[in-house]
């Protein structure tokens, strides 16, 4: 459990005071976890994992199957602008806690006044093949809100899919959608879905 604690904590760049604070406990005690000195009881293990985003399984050292989805995507999706198709490319950030990834925009793709605006969601992974979800515009003038439904690469670098959702060109508008690790791979996808699937 030690290794595990000090890994994660690094990975989400946590000081052990950042992480006791979080976990509610003194930071002295975060120190002789990560030393193996002692072993947390289980209340205060639950608060530590939930601190880290991980289980407590994760936590004691016990293997997760699951792909692990967390950090920097970028985003390619098949959007409509008064009936007009546009591919816009943002930069997504992704934590994952067991099966749940928190999915929130660093970027907007485009201009304000283009359409382009921030959104957050959540996906639940499936199998390790497939993620639903939602996802809700964050600037308060923009009414976009819709499910996500990805099936995801088998080696986890990439994904594929379709949002249904409420924008100003309607109340259910559809597209396709693509994530990957880089935005040149994102949009390739785009334009495959497209040639194999159709436009719509």
């Amino acid at each position: 459990m030690a290794e595990v604690l000090r890994r994660r904590r690094t990975e989400l760049g946590m000081s052990q005071a950042d992480l006791a604070t979080a976990a509610g406990v003194d930071k002295r005690q975060i120190r002789r976890y990560e030393a193996g000195e002692q072993q947390p009881v289980l209340s205060v293990a639950v608060a530590i994992a939930k601190a880290l985003k991980i289980s407590v399984g994760e936590l004691a050292g016990i293997p997760s199957h699951e792909v692990n989805l967390s950090g920097d995507w970028w985003a390619a999706w098949q959007t409509f602008k008064d009936g007009q198709q546009v591919i816009t490319l943002q930069q997504v950030h992704f934590a994952q806690q067991s099966e749940f990834v928190a999915v929130e925009t660093t970027t907007r793709g485009v201009a304000v006044e283009d359409g382009g605006y921030h959104w957050r969601g959540e996906l639940r992974l499936w199998d390790n093949e497939i993620l639903m979800g939602w996802y809700a515009a964050l600037d308060g003038s923009v009414r976009s809100k819709g499910t996500m439904y990805f099936v995801l690469h088998p080696h986890g670098q990439q994904m594929a899919g379709r949002w249904v959702g409420m924008s100003y060109d309607g109340k259910i508008v559809t597209g396709w959608g693509a994530i990957a690790r880089d935005g040149d791979t994102a949009t390739n996808i785009i334009d495959q879905l497209k040639v194999e699937k159709g436009q719509e």
